[in-house]
């Protein structure tokens, strides 16, 4: 995949730890240890850059496929999943994301709750393109109706029928955009990254175990308390886990 250009123009500024020359020097050093298959040289590097505020889909991607290498599914899986959030996406994206879950111990069966209208419209949409279609829209029907006002009269009609139309589009694109800002802050889904991770009845060591789940599993966190979170696997059980013991996407 490309390998600096998306991952340094957003995450640059304000960072004081490396130079784009020097992260684009450690991330081809990391790129370079993966193909020597020293495997735990290419994670020191990507995961130094990401402890320094370097992102992207690129790095994440990386990153995932050198965990996946080493048999480490449950980061592997999360390393995938933040890229696709950040807007990384292709076959070897899918592919490798696919090999990591088929590896899972946990194949969770029953009857998966049915998600709403509002989660399936925003997971079939990229929320980049939601975000430069609004903005797009938005910004062109203002400049439009501008341009309207300082036409002549008779050679203004057609600004003001493309600079409503405009901002008429950016009411749905702003809605669309405005699910997608709802579900990032009050959906948070997580993977599963502890070996064995065990869910209580109540946000207690002492209280009964639930169930067990293992690295790679996708699971929704509910709430939290202390250093216990409440999480819901695919088939709508419920049960509280250790904080540690999961990282959200």
């Amino acid at each position: 995949m490309n390998a600096v250009a998306a991952m340094l123009v957003a995450t640059l500024l304000g960072q004081g730890y490396y130079s784009s020359e020097e992260a684009q020097g450690l991330f081809q050093q990391a790129n370079e240890a993966y193909y020597r298959s020293d495997y735990a040289a290419a994670r020191a590097g990507y995961e130094k850059l990401l402890e320094r505020g370097f992102g992207g889909p690129d790095l994440q991607y990386n990153l995932g496929t050198t965990y996946l290498a080493q048999d480490d599914l449950g980061r592997a899986v999360l390393a995938f999943e933040r890229a696709r959030r950040a807007g990384g996406d292709g076959p070897d994206l899918e592919a490798n994301l696919a090999l990591a879950r088929a590896r899972q111990l946990d194949k969770v069966v029953g009857s998966e709750p049915e998600e709403s209208f509002l989660q399936r419209v925003v997971a079939a949409t990229s929320g980049n393109g939601v975000a430069w279609g609004f903005l797009a829209a938005w910004v062109t029907g203002f400049v439009l109706l501008i341009l309207f006002r300082l036409l002549r009269p008779g050679r203004r009609a057609w600004a003001a029928v493309l600079g409503g139309l405009f901002l008429v589009l950016s009411l749905p694109a702003g809605a669309l955009l405005a699910a997608h800002v709802w579900v990032q802050e009050n959906l948070h889904e997580a993977i599963v990254i502890a070996p064995t991770l065990r869910a209580r009845e109540f946000p207690r060591e002492e209280a009964k175990v639930s169930f067990e789940v293992h690295p790679g599993l996708k699971v929704r966190v509910m709430e939290d308390t202390g250093r216990y979170v409440r999480i819901r696997l695919p088939n709508g059980l419920e049960g509280w886990a250790e904080r540690e013991g999961v990282a959200e996407i």
